[in-house]
């Protein structure tokens, strides 16, 4: 007996399906840097069958020294911007794609919750970036509201939805 797919599940599905399609007619590979979503984007695109074709791999890194370690962030932005930052963002996608054959790079970094918000950065803060090698690098911030799991679902999203483009 099989379970039937949940709707959140269902709009996962599409928007990867719709990603594989768009890349493969670009004839790109992405690579996926997370770290408050905890690898959720490159569950969600794994999920779809075929993904193999046109996804490298991803980077769950959680913790500010693993950013430096496999993405090499710079420990002065982390300190200066904080993780939860466009600068951040921005050089977890290019991490990504230098340490890999991908062409394009999704980043997302934020604040999840329940804990860990600021009055600069409360919960649901999330940066995205979205990088192509040898192009353009596109940062945008979210202000999502909800609880950790409902945050992270609507980052995987968008992360995705902004890929599209």
């Amino acid at each position: 007996m099989s379970l039937p797919i949940s709707p959140d599940d269902e709009i996962l599905n599409r928007l990867s399906i719709q990603l594989g399609c768009h890349l493969l007619r670009q004839c790109h590979i992405i690579t996926t840097a997370e770290s408050c979503t905890g690898g959720g984007v490159a569950h969600a695109i794994t999920d779809t069958a075929g993904s193999s074709q046109w996804f490298s791999q991803g980077f769950i890194t959680y913790s500010n020294l693993s950013k430096q370690q496999l993405l090499q962030v710079d420990g002065s932005d982390l300190e200066s911007y904080g993780a939860v930052s466009q600068e951040v963002a921005e050089a977890m996608a290019t991490g990504a794609l230098k340490a890999t054959q991908a062409d394009v790079a999704i980043a997302v970094t934020g604040i999840a919750g329940p804990e860990g918000g600021s009055e600069e950065k409360p919960v649901g803060t999330v940066w995205i970036t979205w990088a192509k090698k040898g192009c353009s690098i596109i940062s945008q911030d979210f202000h999502f509201e909800g609880n950790r799991k409902s945050i992270r679902y609507q980052t995987v999203i968008e992360a995705i939805k902004g890929a599209l483009t």
